[in-house]
């Protein structure tokens, strides 16, 4: 009879080792990106889409991002004055509370919110997204879909059959309402139909400039609470720290 997996021992010594050693080495990590770059921005990101931020990471290979361990990004740079890094620089520990990440680079300030500002890439909307327009489905034929998938669109709650061999809508039916949380079988039909509702967005935040030493809001018209309101794609949500190299 197989052992079961329960019966499995593991050394909580090794464990706690290698999770200390890794908190070690980013802290090491962080300090000498400090060291090396001019600047660092606290950024979130909308709509969060993992492949989306590795391209964005391609295009800034001069530069390096940091994604997720906020405790120990925060205790690598100080989380007061008394203890931080560099002058001003616990600052940007404050505000890493969230799902937020850093950005540093030498870039100007300049060309990076030029940049980012131009930046963003549309994508399928995911279950509790809200819809930003009203979908309808109208009665008739629908040409773009073979009849093998008029089973799947039936389960997915769409009121359809085959006349001729051809998918077919025996009614209208709305598919979504604009300001409606969408359901995992909304997102789905909203997909088949190649209707594309999210876009993936990295605003700036804060910046520290090592220069001057000093500290900016770079979204003073935006309440501080709206970055960390902003929605992440549920499945997206499992990877925890995400850096160059």
């Amino acid at each position: 009879m197989p052992k079961s997996k329960r019966d499995k021992r593991v050394s909580l010594t090794k464990t706690r080792k290698k999770g200390l050693e890794g908190k070690q080495n980013l802290v090491e990590e962080v300090r000498k990106c400090v060291d090396m770059y001019e600047r660092i921005f606290v950024f979130s990101v909308h709509n969060m889409r993992n492949s989306k931020l590795k391209d964005v990471r391609n295009a800034w290979k001069h530069s390096r991002f940091f994604f997720g361990k906020n405790k120990v990004m925060m205790l690598a740079l100080g989380k007061e004055s008394g203890d931080e890094y560099m002058e001003n620089i616990h600052n940007i520990s404050k505000k890493l509370t969230g799902e937020v990440g850093i950005l540093f680079t030498s870039k100007t300030k300049k060309e990076v919110e030029e940049w980012f500002s131009s930046f963003g890439e549309h994508d399928f909307a995911k279950s509790g997204f809200k819809a930003d327009s009203t979908v309808v489905l109208e009665e008739g034929p629908l040409n773009q879909f073979s009849h093998a998938i008029e089973p799947h669109l039936r389960k997915l709650g769409l009121p359809v059959a085959l006349k001729k061999g051809v998918v077919t809508m025996l009614e209208q039916h709305k598919v979504c309402k604009e300001g409606e949380v969408l359901s995992p079988e909304q997102a789905n039909i909203l997909k088949l139909l190649k209707i594309m509702m999210a876009e993936f967005k990295i605003q700036l935040c804060y910046v520290w400039d090592k220069p001057t030493k000093t500290f900016e809001n770079l979204q003073t018209n935006v309440s501080e609470k709206t970055f960390n309101k902003i929605t992440m794609a549920g499945e997206d949500l499992k990877y925890d720290f995400v850096e160059d190299g």
